[in-house]
This record gives C-alpha cells, sequence and structure tokens, in this order.
C-alpha cells in the first residue's frame, strides 16, 4: 500500500515524509512512539452510512459521535462499519491501519473539523510500522473529503468524553 500511496502523492508533486517506527496498533500508539501531539495523528474510522461505506478521519485523541455524524451529513443510519464489511476493500492493508485516502478506493471520506486545521497531518500508511505525514491541505485537495463537526475528546481522566468546542 505505501508504494501505492507515495506514488499518488508524487504524482500529485505532494511534499511527504514517510516514518518507520516500531509496531503501533492504535492511533494514540503511533503518536506515542513517533513522538507527534495526538491531535496530529489522523486516525481512520470505517462506518457503515446507509447502507454504504464511509471513511471517518478524526484526531487519535477523538472518539466518532454517532448522532452529530447523523446529524451533519443528514443520514438516516450510520454505524461503525465490521471488519468484514470493509477488509476486502483495503486488499494490500493491514486491518486498522488504512491510510485516510477513501478516494483512491471510491470510498467517501468525512473529516473533523479539528483535523481541517492543522497545519500537517500523521496517519497510518496501510500497515502498523510506517507513516505518512505531510501538509493537512495538500491532504484536503487531493482527497476533497466533507468537512465537519462529528467527533468527541477524551477528558483528562480518559474515561468520559466532552463535545469539542
Amino acid at each position: 500500500m505505501l508504494k501505492k500511496l507515495t506514488d499518488y502523492l508524487d504524482s500529485n508533486s505532494v511534499k511527504y515524509i514517510v516514518t518507520t517506527h516500531s509496531p503501533a496498533y492504535t492511533a494514540t500508539e503511533v503518536a506515542d512512539s513517533t513522538h507527534v501531539p495526538r491531535n496530529d495523528v489522523a486516525k481512520t474510522v470505517m462506518l457503515e452510512m446507509d447502507g454504504k461505506l464511509c471513511m471517518s478521519v478524526l484526531p487519535s485523541s477523538y472518539m466518532v459521535d454517532f448522532k452529530l455524524l447523523r446529524r451533519e451529513l443528514s443520514a438516516a443510519d450510520v454505524e461503525l462499519a465490521s471488519e468484514g464489511d470493509f477488509k476486502a476493500a483495503f486488499p494490500d492493508c493491514d486491518v486498522g491501519a488504512m491510510p485516510p485516502f477513501g478516494n483512491l478506493f471510491g470510498i467517501n471520506v468525512v473529516v473533523d473539523k479539528t483535523l481541517a486545521g492543522n497545519h500537517d497531518i500523521l496517519f497510518n500508511a496501510g500497515n502498523h510500522r510506517e507513516t505518512v505525514r505531510m501538509a493537512y491541505p495538500d491532504f484536503e485537495q487531493l482527497v476533497k473529503p466533507r468537512v465537519c463537526s462529528f467527533g468527541v475528546r477524551r477528558n483528562i481522566r480518559g474515561d468520559e468524553f466532552d463535545v469539542p468546542s
């Protein structure tokens, strides 16, 4: 997957950095392993929205608020997609390490507005050992995601959630 992604970025003259790190299986672990603020690390959460796969992208320290997302997208039904629902759509990716480029797989992408305010974005490159860092505006230009507010942030204790301001 990394080659497909870097070829795509190269063909669009986008600058990026690939980093190899010890295995990290959650976006929070990626942030800690790469010494990047958690709000700069994007995690991909696969959803089933009105019967279709949808890729949501938000900071690693956030969770999807399904009520907010349904309202923002005027969707009747939004729920987590099961691994079986999306695994075949990403044959070259480790499960849980899909890069947020749904456009490369024919899948719509929705990004939480908190990420859209970042200068850079860092994300898994299709496996649990490599990440790509690039300018967020370049990401948005290539992916053309729908940007809206649907994330909730963990509070300091980490066991409750707060709606971002």
